[in-house]
């Protein structure tokens, strides 16, 4: 059926007026999922124990101890706070430890986590890129260290480099990270020679422009190595901004592409027999982003090809 993990409090990160990354998102997100047949769960608070199995305790005080009163706060140009931010950071973070228990608990053989923040440039102490906690990077080191995994793989399709799951997972060679991204863009990392401490990472930068024809080539090879890898779980990182209508970078994805490269991730997944947890990244194009969210999910609950 495939679970769909979710919680108000997403919508009460607030960040300025203008700003990309914004309420409205997350509306968009499950209004464009309303009428699927999905498996509806409320994602939890996270456990402070996932978090520092990526982040020390002192990344955690930072963020309380930066939480405004009321309004926002900065934490950078593009990252801020409001009251209620680290709470959703927290269950963006519980929604995905909760759907790696129930895939690897044989539940289901897909979930995805429509909860914002995003994560994936959250490095160890650093949060930015309008991220606060490596999500997706936690949900692999639960499926490690809680359920005994010997391999995991986090795939990343935003069109930025996913610098902060590289960051957390550079040193765990039982993880393999891969990711796709426009390059040059920021966060201006993600060079094919960055393959992390153990040769277990692939970085496919993409020119500005590329499209369709660039992104599935590109992801029929990290379904190869994904392939070879075979790993117990595989957590996408789902950022929906390649999408050509989106207004914070150059790629030319259209809707369809989002469809083939997650059947290539979903292939690749079930040829190893490894179930697919997705978390929401970007897309800030509301409307490119709720058609594609929707044929992500539609995609995973699919039949293998």
């Amino acid at each position: 059926m495939t679970l769909l993990y979710s919680h108000p409090v997403a919508a009460r990160h607030e960040t300025p007026s203008g700003h990309p990354e914004q309420a409205a998102r997350h509306r968009a997100v499950l209004d464009a999922l309303a009428d699927m047949d999905l498996d509806r769960r409320v994602a939890r608070m996270g456990a402070e124990a996932d978090v520092l199995r990526c982040h020390p305790a002192r990344h955690l005080d930072r963020l309380r101890g930066a939480l405004p009163d009321r309004g926002t706060a900065a934490l950078d140009a593009d990252t801020h706070l409001s009251p209620d931010s680290l709470d959703a950071a927290l269950h963006a973070v519980g929604g995905a430890c909760a759907t790696v228990d129930a895939v690897l608990g044989g539940q289901d053989d897909s979930a995805f986590v429509a909860m914002r923040p995003p994560g994936h440039h959250a490095e160890r102490e650093t949060p930015m890129g309008f991220c606060l906690l490596g999500t997706a990077a936690i949900a692999a080191m639960r499926a490690l260290d809680h359920h005994g995994l010997d391999r995991v793989a986090v795939v990343d399709f935003d069109v930025h480099h996913g610098n902060g799951t590289q960051d957390l997972l550079w040193d765990e060679g039982r993880a393999f990270f891969a990711s796709t991204h426009q390059m040059p863009l920021y966060p201006g990392t993600g060079a094919a020679g960055e393959r992390g401490a153990h040769d277990q990472m692939m970085n496919v930068p993409l020119r500005p422009g590329s499209g369709g024809a660039e992104a599935r080539t590109a992801w029929t090879a990290i379904a190869a190595r994904l392939r070879e890898w075979r790993p117990g779980l595989v957590v996408v990182s789902a950022g929906f901004d390649a999408h050509r209508d989106d207004p914070l970078a150059e790629l030319d994805w259209d809707d369809a592409d989002f469809a083939a490269v997650t059947a290539l991730i979903r292939d690749a997944a079930r040829d190893a027999g490894a179930p697919v947890v997705s978390v929401l990244e970007g897309g800030y194009d509301l409307a490119a982003l709720g058609r594609s969210a929707r044929l992500h999910v539609q995609t995973l609950k699919e039949p293998a090809r």
